[in-house]
Order: C-alpha cells, then structure tokens, then sequence
C-alpha cells in the first residue's frame, strides 16, 4: 500500500485520526507550587500545526547542527549524511569534548569538510544559516533545548523520550504552533508503511471491537550499577551546562554515563526505550487521547540498590471502551528485543520472548505487532494465523520526513502533539510509582491529575534557576 501523508490540519483533544474515542470527566481545579492548574484545555488544543509555506527554495541545502553527539547523536547525524538529502552538518555541539569526533571525521568525508566543534548550544541557535537542529541530549535537556531552537527560528528534530514532564509538552506543541516550527519526533514507527497498514487492518473493524492492549517493554538485565564517589568535573565537560535545568549536584561519571537511572535526567531505563511501543500502540488505534485513570506497581528486586527507577513495572490504564497493560523490566536475559536480520527482512520475531511487542485483543481477532521493522501477524481460533505482514526498521523513513517537511511545511508524521501524548502514558505510570503505587485520576481536558497535589508538582517538573523554560510570546 502507498504510504499516504499524515496532514493534521486542526488539533482538538486526541488529534489525528480518532475512531477510538475517550470521553472526558468533568474538570476540576487543582494546585501546586502555589499556583493554580487550569481545569480548561491547555493552549495547544485550540492551535494548528500548519507551518506555512517554506522560505527554502527546491535546490537550496538545509544547513544542520546536532546538539548531543554521544552514540545515538553520532548515529542520527550519520544516517543523514549518508541520506544524500542535500541536507549537511554546519556545527557539531556537545558539552563534552570527547564526543562527536566520529561524526565531525565521518560528516567530513561526506560533505568535503568537516563541522565545527562547538560546547554551547546557544552558539549554534545564533547563527542564523542554521535552518535546523537535531537534538539528542540527556531526556532533563530535550525541552528547554528545542524552545531556544524554535525562538531562534530553528526546525526541531526530537529525540525520545521526547518530554521529562506532563507540562513540557503541552508547551513543545504550544511553541511549534505559535513559532510555526516543524517539530518531528524521533519516534520513527509512525513513518513506517507496515504500520500504515496495520492501523488500517484494526481500523476495518477485523480484529472485532478491541477490548485490551498488552505491551511490552523489556531490557536485558540484571545490570549492576556501582555508583562512582563525587568529584571534581573533568576539564574536557562543562559539567553545569551538562546538568541544566536539572538541580545542582557534585560531578559523578555514574550520573554522567548512567544518566538513564535518575529521575533528575531521565524517564527511566525502560521508559526511554519503551515509548516507541507505546507511540506506535497508538498510532495504530487510531491516536487515542489520555486515559481516566493510570496505576503502577513495581520496584526493584532483581538488584536491590539505591537507584531510583524500577527494574520491574507493571501498569493498568484504563480507557472507556478497553484497557492497556504494559509490563516493562531489566532482569532477565531471554526477553529480547527483534534482531537486525529480522528487522530487515520478511521474516517475523519469536513473540514467545520478543521484549518490545504489542498485542492488540479484539472479539474476533487478536494482532501481534513489532516495532521498528517487525512486521505484524493476525491469530484467530485455536492459533491459526488470518494474516501478517512483515516491516522493516523505519529510521532514515523519519528523517527523510523531517527534512522533506522543513521544505514543504507539511505537518511531520511524528509530530509533537502525538509524541506529547505518548510521552505522557508513562509520565503518568512513572508518577503513579513514585507516589507509592497510587491511581491517579486523570483531567483529560488539562492532562493533570485530579485531587493530587502531589502528582501536579511531578507533572510540572523542576528546572533550575537560569535554565527555567522561557514564555511561549
């Protein structure tokens, strides 16, 4: 099947297709911070994510800057070069020397000159032949990041989790629209045709009314972390721009190469992977918006130490018409997510121990899906399979939909709103473990929580002083 193109012209409640539908409760005020939530929709229901007509001519080249050029920066800048895209990297930025020297050598190779090295990101937002930016910092920067990028007129490509709080992305989406900014996520799976196609099998009614939705989330574990002891920053980091809006704490190379397992930096370990399940879950049922209620339970027990995050995490979201469980881990070896030659091919993963998978029930019908290449399969009765479809890894699919957008001013497949309300799924399962496992009740018209004053102040976040998001004017 042709790929179609996702315009989303007007962005009202869930957004984008909506044939699964979720009534909203009547809204109730709460606080925080001494400041008062708004029971009414956040800014960004009544905007549009039109961008408007490009300034750039048809063989004019898009000049790029990576901010974060750790292994995953390097890999993105990479895959663009090698796009042939007429797309190329002015400035490679990281507060760490010792990054980014693959990808300025390799870039070097592919362009016929090598990018400049630059620590500040906000160097890069003042040169103004910078059309646009990918971002692949620690999650506790991606945020304030991009609203500098978009205030200084630069398109956004995103990387996941894509927000560390609830409030971050109303105001992403709020800024995209009112900068007329194209914002793609890095959340690929929405530019992948198999997917398509299996969003239009669950849309055909064959799977029969769906009724619950399992996914998975699992890393291989046990893995030990033993905290390094607090010290002096290595000259070769500016270890205050390192941790930016997150609070002031001494230099550790655990918090610096192990930033997935704090809450000040990260979402968690399973979290940042997972959301590309949980995008693509949603993609396929049609963008469904928030859930009533959210209720976690996990902890650590594989290896029982000071880290913050759960090594285990099972939580129920409960929609009108059907449920989602999600199960996410790091403790064992034999769940496994789909490998590389089957990413690439026709072939199908085991779903017995894949780690990533989807499973859609319906009452006639139930739709094993992959992420990010594999594929899709349907069983009926007594296991027999109706039908399947492979998929392959949808990656440089993303970017070429990012770079094609910031020409046309199309609306990217993986725009900020959906990637907003994925991100959202498992802000609400990390502040109902935080909180001691408890259900929080969700406004689904100011996306906070209802009586829980406590779960407001996680849903805004925190930012230190000098690195406080700026006003969306």
């Amino acid at each position: 099947m042709k790929r179609r193109k996702f315009l989303i012209n007007s962005l009202l409640g869930a957004a984008g297709l909506n044939w699964v539908s979720c009534k909203s409760p009547k809204s109730e005020s709460d606080h925080f911070n001494g400041e008062e939530i708004s029971s009414n929709a956040p800014e960004y229901k009544s905007g549009n994510l039109s961008q408007g007509k490009s300034i750039l001519d048809a063989n004019e080249k898009i000049i790029l800057a990576s901010i974060g050029a750790g292994g995953w920066g390097t890999n993105l800048a990479l895959e663009v070069g090698n796009l042939k895209a007429n797309a190329e990297f002015k400035y490679i930025c990281d507060v760490d020397d010792t990054r980014g020297g693959r990808a300025i050598s390799e870039l070097g190779k592919i362009q016929g000159y090598e990018p400049e090295r630059v620590r500040d990101m906000r160097h890069v937002f003042d040169d103004k032949d910078v059309d646009a930016v990918i971002v692949a910092t620690p999650t506790h920067w991606h945020t304030l990041a991009a609203l500098w990028a978009m205030q200084a007129g630069k398109d956004v490509y995103l990387e996941k989790c894509i927000t560390h709080n609830v409030s971050e992305g109303q105001k992403l989406a709020e800024a995209a629209m009112k900068y007329n900014r194209i914002l793609q996520c890095g959340l690929q799976n929405r530019n992948a045709s198999y997917n398509w196609q299996a969003a239009e099998y669950i849309k055909s009614g064959k799977l029969g009314k769906i009724i619950n939705v399992s996914v998975t989330g699992f890393l291989l574990g046990p893995v030990a972390l033993n905290e390094k002891q607090e010290q002096a920053p290595p000259d070769f980091i500016d270890w205050d721009m390192w941790l930016g809006p997150a609070p002031k704490v001494p230099y550790s190379i655990s918090r610096n190469k192990s930033w997935h397992y704090y809450w000040d930096h990260s979402v968690g370990m399973c979290m940042e992977d997972a959301i590309h399940q949980f995008d693509l879950m949603r993609f396929v049922l049609g963008n469904p918006g928030l859930p009533r209620s959210v209720c976690s339970s996990g902890g650590r027990y594989s290896n029982q130490d000071q880290r913050e995050i759960p090594d285990v995490l099972n939580v129920i979201y409960d929609f009108e018409d059907f449920t989602i469980n999600f199960q996410a881990g790091e403790f064992c070896q034999y769940l496994i997510k789909t490998a590389p030659e089957i990413r690439y091919s026709d072939q199908f993963p085991d779903w017995t121990t894949n780690s990533t998978k989807i499973i859609i029930q319906g009452t006639e019908a139930m739709m094993i899906l992959g992420r990010m290449g594999g594929g899709w399969q349907i069983f009926g009765n007594d296991g027999e399979k109706i039908d399947q479809l492979a998929g392959r890894f949808p990656l440089q699919d993303n970017l070429l939909n990012y770079l094609s957008c910031i020409r046309s001013r199309d609306v990217p497949n993986a725009n900020i709103v959906q990637g907003h309300l994925s991100s959202t799924m498992l802000h609400y399962a990390n502040m109902s473990f935080r909180l001691g496992n408890r259900q929080l009740k969700i406004d689904q018209e100011s996306e906070f929580i209802k009586d829980n004053p406590e779960a407001n102040e996680l849903a805004k976040g925190y930012y230190r002083e000098g690195f406080e998001l700026p006003e969306i004017t």
